[in-house]
């Protein structure tokens, strides 16, 4: 349930912040005070697209901090995304007059997809021109599968789909059609070739480029090496093993007077061996080192050999022995073509085979949630002025359908609004008032099965009053006896039912224009609800009409006494 909004900067708002509660809240105005600019700032918060035009003229940014307690379903998404351990969800949006944004939940800094996601779980809105999506196809069989009492059979039918849909990709991407095939074949046949002529692997690789250091340096090698040599065992005696000897002569004399010298007579005989050891090995290396500016040169070619192929084929040189390999096994593959193919396709019937399985266990489900829901939208179109309006769901079945994420139905809501008149498609029959109503219809049905804590209607009842208003409002306070509903209307009877009732007001000071709510008390209800009752001049009639409503219809407000009647 949505428990507090604060808006700073949005539109003509300077600062507004508002204590919402359970139950119908009706939000009333005089037309062009900015009642929709609440809707508008909550949809912004739940992750709608923001641009700087929302930001208050002369402002550096607008801000939108929404406060919810929150379901065990939005606890559960929350401690999954890690942003909550409380059952309370604080979401900020601040965008800025360049036109960046940012989002926040819980402090931790989100995407828009995120607030999203979770803006599904928290709040449904139902627009004033929500009718207009009820006449495509695709909302129609949304709607019925929204009111389901089991979304498994739809979940089973996408999950199938998913698995089919990845088999018969993997299989075009295999070979595609036969004379694809054969190009590809060839394609492959030549790269692989040419790429196995080096003899590539990671060894190789690594083997070519030690070679290369050792040739490329061989001069700088064999002079530091004969260098090193000279110091270690010259023909004089200033070399390194002639002074350790020397150094070994002088203890080894008189390390009989002390004892402590044994230690380091023992590391020099040791470092002697060492230098010898080291001497030899470096006389072999200097004897074995290889100066050959020929082998340097055939080195130096294949090296630029790869490195061009590798340019060509668009990868890094060391990654030349994964790409040969990739290649090499999509060759065996493609050349192997027949079997594997063989397999996807064992494959892709089995799995279409329990797809229409699922297929025609969501079909069967859709049929009768169909029948129940027809009967509950016509007795609400009957109770909202349409006595003979009846609605029919058409869930037509074609098993021969290519498989999809939402089964193989063609769903679709016929209407008829006048007696002896067949039932035909809404947008043939319905005009605009009637579409409205019957939208009305529709949504007060399928909010109670959304899960959504709280519903927003943003002017659903355009095109209806008298008593038919009556009872739309009667239909919205029954719907917050369940959930939170927020309800902007320019309908008295409609306002008159709300558990509380909230009024924007524009205000105009210094030349600027600012919006603001207020909470009514019981006399400020009746005078809202005379003032859109009567107009501009309000008389004691109108104010004792508005009276009688509200203690009539919100529940709310105390009865009247037959004195004040």
């Amino acid at each position: 349930m949505l428990s507090s909004l604060q808006i700073q900067n949005f539109a003509i708002v300077e600062h507004v912040e508002l204590h919402l509660r359970p139950g119908l809240t009706t939000i009333t105005g005089e037309t062009g005070a900015g009642k929709s600019i609440l809707i508008d700032a909550l949809g912004l918060v739940l992750g709608e697209r923001a641009d700087s035009s929302v930001v208050k003229q002369g402002s550096d940014f607008a801000q939108i901090d929404a406060d919810f307690v929150i379901t065990p379903r939005i606890l559960s998404w929350l401690q999954q995304q890690m942003m909550t351990k409380t059952n309370h969800c604080h979401i900020r949006r601040v965008v800025y007059a360049n036109g960046r944004s940012r989002a926040f939940i819980n402090q931790q800094p989100v995407s828009v997809q995120q607030l999203r996601d979770l803006g599904e779980h928290l709040v449904d809105i139902h627009g004033q021109h929500a009718h207009q999506s009820l006449l495509k196809q695709e909302v129609q069989r949304h709607l019925l599968d929204a009111v389901a009492t089991d979304k498994t059979h739809l979940e089973q039918v996408k999950n199938c789909y998913q698995q089919w849909k990845s088999l018969i990709t993997e299989l075009q991407q295999l070979g595609g059609n036969t004379q694809d095939r054969e190009a590809k074949l060839a394609l492959l046949r030549y790269q692989v070739q040419e790429l196995a002529e080096l003899e590539l692997s990671a060894e190789t690789l690594q083997q070519l480029e030690t070679e290369h250091r050792r040739l490329a340096n061989a001069s700088k090698l064999l002079d530091s090496s004969q260098h090193a040599l000279t110091l270690l065992d010259a023909d004089d005696e200033n070399s390194t093993l002639s002074y350790l000897n020397q150094a070994s002569h002088e203890l080894n004399e008189v390390q009989q007077h002390d004892s402590r010298l044994t230690n380091v007579l023992a590391l020099l005989e040791n470092a002697i061996i060492q230098a010898q050891e080291a001497t030899g090995e470096l006389r072999d290396y200097i004897a074995r080192l290889d100066i050959d500016p020929e082998k340097l040169q055939q080195v130096d070619q294949k090296l630029i050999k790869l490195q061009d192929m590798a340019r060509k084929h668009k990868v890094r040189f060391h990654e030349l022995p994964v790409y040969f390999e990739n290649l090499s096994n999509q060759l065996n593959e493609l050349e192997n073509y027949e079997h594997r193919a063989g397999e996807l396709e064992a494959k892709i019937a089995k799995i279409k085979q329990q797809y229409r399985i699922v297929a025609k266990s969501l079909h069967q489900q859709r049929v009768t949630t169909a029948t129940r829901l027809s009967q509950q939208i016509t007795e609400n179109m009957r109770q909202l002025g349409m006595p003979a309006g009846q609605l029919v769901i058409i869930v037509d079945e074609d098993e021969d359908a290519t498989p999809s994420p939402t089964g193989v139905d063609f769903v679709e809501f016929l209407v008829s609004t006048n007696p002896g008149h067949a039932p035909r498609a809404l947008a043939k029959v319905a005009s605009g008032g009637e579409l409205s109503r019957i939208s009305l219809a529709i949504q007060v049905i399928t909010a109670q099965h959304s899960g959504v804590p709280t519903l927003v209607f943003d002017e659903v009842d355009v095109g209806i009053g008298g008593g038919v208003a009556e009872i739309v409002g009667n239909l919205l306070q029954r719907l917050g006896q369940q959930r939170q509903v927020l309800c902007i209307t320019h309908l008295a009877q409609v306002a008159c039912q709300g558990t509380q009732h909230l009024q924007v007001v524009k205000i105009i000071e210094q030349q600027q224009t600012h919006t603001a709510l207020h909470w009514l008390t019981v006399p400020q209800r009746i005078e809202e609800i005379a003032r859109m009752l009567g107009g501009i001049k309000i008389t004691p009639q109108t104010l004792a009409h508005a009276k009688e409503m509200l203690s009539r219809n919100s529940p709310s407000v105390p009865s009247i006494t037959n004195e004040e009647r």
